[in-house]
């Protein structure tokens, strides 16, 4: 008998990000119950209020505004380079460092304030063969 090869999975690159079977791919964040205050990955306590938790996790819009960007010359052997990365202001008061991604890495073509959208794509495979999902964000497209 032929043995059955398990399922490739998606796996998502960060904790933060939820890949849901149906519908699109979000970033989570977590709130502070007491006072509202709203934080990328997990936390022990609220920096705002200084309280235990507890924390509720939350889904983040998946458009942003760009606040900056850098494009990167230099990186590591076998990165392509010139590409751009940026911090990403969400509406729920959270800044997401990132790639920018379906932009040329041109100041011309880069403005601070810039709409931006979430988008995924698979980066690499595991150990055990799975996908291994990234995110970056892209120009809104009209």
């Amino acid at each position: 008998m032929a043995e059955v090869a398990p399922a490739r999975r998606r796996v998502p690159i960060v904790p933060f990000l939820r890949l849901p079977d149906d519908g699109e791919p979000y970033l989570v964040a977590q709130r502070c119950t007491a006072c509202g205050a709203t934080y990328l990955g997990r936390r022990r306590a609220c920096g705002r209020c200084l309280g235990r938790g507890p924390f509720e996790e939350i889904g983040l819009s998946r458009r942003g505004v760009l606040y900056v960007w850098s494009i990167v010359h230099q990186s590591l052997p076998g990165v392509a380079v010139p590409y751009v990365v940026g911090i990403v202001d969400l509406p729920e008061g959270v800044s997401v460092r990132c790639n920018l991604v379906d932009v040329e890495p041109d100041p011309a073509r880069l403005r601070f304030g810039m709409p931006v959208e979430l988008t995924t794509a698979i980066s690499q495979q595991d150990r055990e063969g799975n996908d291994v999902v990234a995110f970056a964000f892209r120009p809104v497209r009209d």
